[in-house]
């Protein structure tokens, strides 16, 4: 029996473009070890996890005449060594050539022929360091029921527990026969269903990722968002940079204003924004606002994987962040009662819960928060003007192939029309901003590192 893609699955699929590819990026700083992590050992540690994410062994078949939507089968030539590749920086390489190369791996298309992932070991970093780069498809990714190759890389101790001996045999592939056949079956059994499913796919793919979000949509979005340099035409290059703060000055600023973490967080943004906006010549008059969507990320008690275990999901959130107010502290006032007002829904709980689950959360819930962002970018209109994920992390730390994980960045992809997205993920104390931005729209996006240190700065004086 074939696994059909979802909805949602076949809506990111269908939706990429040379321009606005739909990936999952993670950059993970790492510490040499001892004797340096070989390419080898790294290939042995991802074939020993394989089995967690089955997907990522598994291409995407699309059914004749699109009668229905594609399914996942494996793929029976599989080669590691074609998804698993080793690069190097010039020796001492910086951070900044680190960063022009993740800008540039993340804008090169995947082959849709193979399955859609690729991992990059990087050497030549100065500080005895190495990177480890992961991109997947977003249609890879759906929650904890099939979680993102980050989440399952990374250990809790030096020492990984053993795996058992994988021994994958793949499955035949179906014939295009056997997948008309499967597609008529599905429409005699369910015929509103694969009407739905094959209009929205052929016609309209955001339809179906946008579906479950329609009735909050409604509830939350107050008509057009502002205009902003923000949302232009996006090209098909990038530009990426990164900045990190101590998770302590954050605490210090929450506890002196009794807000949330991501209230502090975004009043961040909204510094950074407001002083990139006024460096650009922007009139900045005290009621400008940019829309951002962050959503929140949490998970169900009603929803489980085949294992038993809660299935992770977002639920969207819109906040106005208030560029225009001159004081940090009444931005992050401002920014506080908009987050507290938010309605929560039934059912679903803080994300810190995730986090006892196996696994190293941030690289799935970034990717279940872009496909809450791609679902708003599918309604008419100007809905926000950048996204901006935020996902916890363990505060402690953590190994991959047996290196101290020191650093750890989403690298989340450009929705169209939006030059700009952001996500921060919390790890060991520190919090950790991937920018990653349009190179023609935003050519000055290496200024937004200093500019969120000094909009901390800001809120950190303040709050003495």
């Amino acid at each position: 029996m074939v696994s059909r893609l979802s909805a949602s699955e076949a809506s990111f699929y269908q939706l990429e473009n040379s321009t606005t590819p739909m990936y999952v990026q993670s950059l993970f700083i790492l510490r040499n070890p001892r004797g340096g992590l070989s390419y080898e050992k790294l290939l042995e540690t991802i074939e020993r996890r394989l089995p967690q994410i089955p997907r990522y062994r598994q291409t995407i078949r699309e059914v004749t005449m699109n009668l229905a939507r594609p399914v996942w089968v494996d793929d029976r030539e599989f080669d590691i060594t074609y998804h698993v590749r080793h690069l190097a920086v010039p020796s001492p390489g910086s951070d900044r050539q680190l960063h022009e190369l993740i800008a540039r791996l993340g804008q090169q298309p995947l082959d849709r022929s193979r399955p859609l992932w690729a991992a990059y070991l990087i050497e030549g970093l100065a500080d005895n360091r190495v990177a480890l780069y992961i991109k997947s498809h977003q249609a890879l990714v759906n929650g904890m029921a099939a979680p993102a190759m980050g989440h399952v890389l990374v250990d809790r101790s030096q020492r990984p527990p053993p795996f058992d001996e994988d021994i994958w045999v793949p499955r035949d592939e179906p014939g295009a026969v056997e997948l008309v056949f499967g597609a008529l079956g599905d429409w005699l059994a369910a015929p509103r269903t694969q009407l739905r499913a094959v209009g929205s796919t052929v016609g309209s793919p955001l339809a179906w990722a946008g579906r479950k979000a329609v009735g909050t949509a409604r509830a939350v979005i107050r008509g057009t968002a502002p205009r902003s340099p923000l949302n232009t035409h996006v090209s098909q290059n990038r530009l990426f940079t990164v900045a990190q703060g101590s998770l302590e000055d954050y605490r210090t600023v929450r506890a002196r204003y009794d807000c949330a973490i991501n209230d502090v967080v975004l009043a961040v943004i909204t510094g950074a924004l407001r002083n990139w906006l006024l460096s650009r010549g922007e009139p900045v008059g005290s009621t400008r606002t940019v829309r951002a969507l962050a959503p929140l990320s949490v998970y169900s008690d009603h929803e489980v994987d085949s294992a038993g275990q809660p299935i992770g999901a977002v639920t969207p959130f819109l906040v106005d962040l208030p560029v225009g107010e001159p004081n940090p502290v009444v931005r992050l006032s401002q920014i506080a009662y908009a987050t507290e007002s938010h309605p929560t829904p039934t059912g679903l709980v803080d994300a810190r819960t995730i986090l006892t689950m196996a696994g190293f959360a941030p690289p799935t819930l970034h990717a279940m928060g872009v496909r809450v962002a791609t679902a708003y970018a599918g309604f008419s209109g100007r809905v926000f003007n950048l996204l901006i994920t935020n996902a916890p992390g363990a505060q402690r730390q953590l190994y991959v192939c047996g290196a101290k994980l020191l650093a750890t960045y989403s690298v989340p992809p450009l929705l169209p029309n939006k030059a700009l997205t952001i996500g921060v993920t919390s790890y060991n104390g520190t919090l950790y901003y991937g920018v990653n931005a349009d190179r023609k729209a935003m050519s000055d996006v290496g200024m937004v590192s200093a500019l969120l240190d000094e909009a901390l700065a800001e809120l950190l004086e303040a709050a003495q």
